[in-house]
C-alpha cells in the first residue's frame, strides 16, 4: 500500500507540475496616429439661373449656392473668376448661341453691393472651417439693359478656393 501511495503522489507531483510548463505570455504596445492637413474641398454649386424675364426693363435678382467643407479652423477664401465670356469680374457676360451678351454681376451681399471676384480679401468671401459643409450664397442680378434676341444665355464661373 506505502508503494502505492507512493506511486500516486509522485503521479500527483508529476501531474500537477504541468504548470510549470505554462505559456508565459509577454505584451507590448503600439500607437495609431492620424496627421490631419489642412484641406478644404468644394461640394459643388447649383446653377445661377435667371429664368426667362423676356424684357430686361429691371433688375432680375437671383441666387446659387456654394458648399465649402474645410478642416476645423482653417481659414480660408472663395473667389469666383470673370466667366468665360466676361472681361473681368466686374463685367459678366451671358452669351448666346449668336454674338449677342446679357451682362450680369455676382455679390458677396444680399444688398448687391459687394461684387464677388477672386482678389483676395478685396472681393471675395471667406470663412473658418467647422469640419462640416458651409453654404455660401452667391447674389446674381441682371441689371436693366437693351434685351437681345431671344435665346439661351449662358456663362461658365470657377469657384476658388483659397486656404
Amino acid at each position: 500500500m506505502r508503494t502505492k501511495l507512493a506511486f500516486l503522489i509522485a503521479a500527483g507531483f508529476l501531474l500537477g507540475s504541468g504548470g510549470a510548463y505554462a505559456t508565459t505570455t509577454v505584451t507590448s504596445t503600439f500607437q495609431s496616429r492620424v496627421t490631419i492637413a489642412a484641406t478644404c474641398v468644394i461640394g459643388g454649386a447649383s446653377t445661377l439661373d435667371f429664368g426667362s424675364p423676356g424684357v430686361l426693363g429691371s433688375n432680375v435678382d437671383q441666387t446659387s449656392t456654394i458648399q465649402v467643407t474645410c478642416t476645423n479652423s482653417t481659414a480660408f477664401n472663395i473667389g469666383l473668376d470673370k466667366g468665360t465670356n466676361g472681361a473681368s469680374v466686374t463685367t459678366r457676360l451671358m452669351k448666346g448661341s449668336g454674338s449677342e451678351t446679357i451682362q450680369y454681376s455676382l455679390f458677396t451681399d444680399s444688398s448687391r453691393l459687394l461684387n464677388w471676384g477672386n482678389t483676395a480679401p478685396t472681393d471675395t468671401d471667406n470663412g473658418t472651417g467647422s469640419g462640416s459643409s458651409q453654404s455660401f450664397t452667391v447674389y446674381g442680378r441682371i441689371p436693366i439693359q437693351t434685351t437681345p434676341s431671344p435665346d439661351t444665355y449662358t456663362d461658365t464661373i470657377t469657384v476658388a478656393v483659397t486656404y
